[in-house]
């Protein structure tokens, strides 16, 4: 209780100084008072979810209302307006503020929890790794790839922790196949996160960070769900590889042997029948933006259409659907629409002379900084944190042109969110393979260090490859 009290007054005792203190004090020529009020907001966001005293999707919530009432322009009128009558810098229209809730970037993942939930629901998931875990026979280190490489079909379109956590159930009875002493089972146990981890990497649903970074990939940056798909799944493969070899080379294992004996069906009724079909033509429309015109966030509203009408998912089915998640993005979309509409962040970025940095320095600190930083919170409040910031500085970069410009800036710097895995604290699939109570932390984190490092390594090879084949221009 004294510990909640004293971070409480830390996340909240800052920013209300930050408020107060004249604006001189923060050395930016020409700061109004809308924009200290939002270096305010973004420090006790950023406090918050680092220290978290009250629950992340709480503080996006707060983060919205108090932007409400303190920049926008239905806010309090003593606020928005100096005693002389005149405006006390750029305020944001509240409706745009509102409209963060219903974002295509919301709806986008929203689409992703309807096709993730109905899969559940028709048992497709756990059919589909039935099937797919047969052609790796029973030699262990087999099993082991065939897992990782379907727990990273899964997390490409479900939520990371609902696969981490389906997988682990099918895992079970395959680690009591292990001797205790058998460090298998710390591999197998600990293939799971690491997979579900670098798997959501693949799609812009697969994780939040992904769908915040989408926020910034528009106009003659937009990048499409089959173009995303091009350059990041033959990293995630890549990276799978490396860390299975890894894992085999951290924890050999004695079993020479494992057998296998997952029992199931496919469901055959219209309803199941339903969910096989939307679920492919949705994929497919998704890959196909190109030939059809429809970009991801209108294809992402089919499958919730379909299942709603056809009362595949409930309105108890609702109930369950991770709204926290949305609201943690919103937060995030909120805080970059401020820093933006308010000139903030470019007040920011041309305030400090990065301009006499290597651009591709910036770029190598900024993603290191993230990785390590989505290791102590979560990944979202990471990107949520990062990516407005790295938006405005990649359009003022010049000397980026020449390496992919805002794109390549933006992705790098997302994937880094997404390459944290070091404590069981660092995602939730971590904390759930952490609660089997066959993974030690130091096992972890010598996983998760070089997972990490070579993660960066690859995305850096891999921002390469595509600046000479032209794919940023």
């Amino acid at each position: 209780m004294i510990i909640r009290i004293i971070k409480s007054l830390i996340c909240f005792g800052i920013p209300f100084i930050l408020l107060w203190v004249p604006p001189e004090a923060f050395s930016i020529p020409g700061l109004t008072a809308v924009e200290q009020r939002v270096i305010a907001l973004f420090t006790l966001a950023a406090l918050c979810w680092v220290l978290e005293p009250i629950p992340a999707y709480a503080t996006s919530l707060l983060i919205i209302v108090l932007m409400l009432v303190m920049i926008s322009d239905k806010g309090l009128t003593w606020l928005i307006v100096s005693h002389n009558g005149d405006p006390v810098g750029t305020l944001i229209p509240f409706a745009d503020l509102m409209a963060v809730f219903a974002s295509p970037i919301i709806l986008l993942f929203l689409g992703g929890f309807f096709l993730a939930l109905a899969a559940t629901k028709y048992r497709l998931d756990q059919n589909l790794a039935r099937v797919l875990l047969k052609p790796f026979g029973s030699k262990p280190s087999r099993v082991m790839l065939g897992i990782m490489l379907i727990t990273a079909i899964f997390s490409m379109f479900m939520s990371n922790t609902a696969t981490t956590a389906m997988m682990l159930a099918i895992l079970v009875p395959v680690l009591a196949l292990f001797e205790t002493t058998d460090k298998g089972k710390v591999a197998f146990a600990l293939s799971v996160p690491v997979a579900a981890n670098i798997g959501g990497r693949a799609t812009p649903i697969g994780t939040p960070p992904n769908a915040i970074a989408m926020k910034y990939l528009t106009g003659d940056d937009y990048i499409s769900f089959g173009e995303w798909m091009a350059f990041s799944l033959p990293l995630v493969l890549l990276l799978l590889m490396i860390s299975w070899m890894l894992l085999l080379f951290f924890f050999p294992m004695k079993n020479k042997s494992l057998n296998l004996d997952m029992k199931g069906k496919f469901l055959k009724n219209r309803k199941a029948y339903i969910v096989y079909a939307t679920f492919a033509i949705t994929l497919i429309l998704w890959l196909t933006d190109f030939i059809h015109g429809m970009n991801s966030f209108v294809v992402a509203m089919i499958p919730v259409a379909v299942f709603s009408s056809t009362s595949i998912v409930t309105k108890e089915d609702l109930k369950t659907l991770s709204w926290d998640v949305l609201w943690l993005i919103a937060g995030g979309i909120a805080l970059g629409l401020a820093l933006e509409r308010t000139g903030l962040a470019q007040k920011l970025v041309t305030h400090i002379p990065f301009e006499t940095f290597s651009p591709l320095l910036v770029v190598f600190f900024a993603s290191v900084f993230a990785l390590v930083m989505a290791n102590f919170m979560s990944h979202t409040a990471t990107a949520n944190l990062l990516l407005p910031i790295v938006a405005a500085l990649a359009t003022s970069l010049t000397g980026l042109q020449p390496y992919g410009g805002e794109q390549m800036f933006i992705i790098t710097v997302t994937f880094s969110c997404s390459l944290a895995m070091v404590l069981p604290i660092s995602t939730p699939p971590n904390a759930l393979a952490y609660g089997l109570g066959i993974v030690k932390t130091k096992d972890m984190a010598i996983i998760g260090i070089i997972v990490g490092i070579v993660g960066l390594i690859t995305t850096y090879l891999m921002v390469y490859i595509l600046n000479v084949i032209n794919f940023f221009s």
